[in-house]
């Protein structure tokens, strides 16, 4: 039988960075949540296993700071992927997730065609809703460092700044979490995984890999450049074994099991702890 040809679509490291965020996030969340929670029973059991309030916090703060880190070490990957003999056209191309005029007019395109007025875009390696997952992600997390490194060190930021700033990063802290939260596992989950044409996994991330017939079938532009810059047989790529599909489709699961159950807790207990 004839193996079905694969294009790469990530490379490794997009990949490293990828699952540490994932790992990082349901971090933070659990252990945000086990302390916003704190008041209500099922904010205690979460609690119980970081071991209590304190061992909670701590957790909380040191994952933070591997964020932090993180986030500084991928934007410095960001500058090396720009090709800086033609910076404008690195960065605003086909290649980049950096959003573009085109962007519009696919938007655009995309409710004609919803409602059957036009035909369907043709979308090139990044589709304008990727690039919004993407940039929404990448922003918050500044505002989030910024906010928690305030309340990591309250002293410190009191030397500088009026006391009320305090109030104002909790309260910036804590929208911006829930706002991540909900949008990561609502949004980012359906789009990723359970809407029809990527049910039941869109293993891109983990393989790093897709089916050239799927590629062409949703980004025809993108293999279209492929195929006209004779790019195309150097992206192929072999399937995954199956021992690693087992794998990454228990990890990724798991993680979306978890990541819902906080969800759904969270809105259950909102009022206990007057988030309504």
């Amino acid at each position: 039988m004839t193996p079905t040809p694969r294009i790469k679509r990530f490379s490794v490291i997009e990949r490293l960075f990828h699952l540490s965020l994932m790992i990082t996030f349901l971090l933070q969340t659990a252990t945000g949540f086990s302390r916003l929670y704190i008041t209500t029973a099922w904010g205690k059991k979460i609690n119980a296993v970081f071991g209590g309030y304190d061992n909670s916090l701590l957790i909380h703060k040191w994952v933070g700071v591997v964020m932090m880190v993180g986030f500084v070490i991928h934007t410095v990957y960001l500058f090396t992927r720009i090709n800086w003999r033609t910076p404008v056209k690195s960065v605003f191309g086909e290649d980049s997730l950096v959003p573009n005029i085109a962007d519009l007019k696919h938007f655009g395109q995309r409710i004609l065609w919803f409602f059957g007025l036009g035909s369907r875009p043709r979308f090139s390696r990044w589709t304008y809703w990727e690039k919004f997952d993407y940039w929404a992600v990448y922003w918050g997390l500044p505002l989030l460092a910024i906010t928690g490194v305030m309340l990591m060190y309250p002293m410190v930021t009191s030397r500088f700044l009026p006391g009320w700033s305090l109030n104002i990063a909790a309260l910036l802290h804590r929208a911006e979490a829930i706002l991540a939260v909900t949008y990561i596992f609502i949004v980012h989950f359906f789009i990723g995984h359970l809407r029809p044409s990527s049910f039941p996994m869109n293993e891109a991330m983990f393989s790093g890999s897709v089916p050239l017939e799927e590629a062409n079938e949703e980004k025809p532009a993108w293999v279209e450049s492929l195929q006209n810059s004779g790019r195309l047989k150097m992206v192929s790529a072999a399937a995954p074994v199956l021992w690693y599909r087992v794998v990454y489709f228990v990890f990724g699961y798991a993680v979306l099991l978890f990541g819902v159950y906080l969800l759904i807790n969270g809105i259950m207990y909102a009022r206990q702890v007057g988030l309504h």
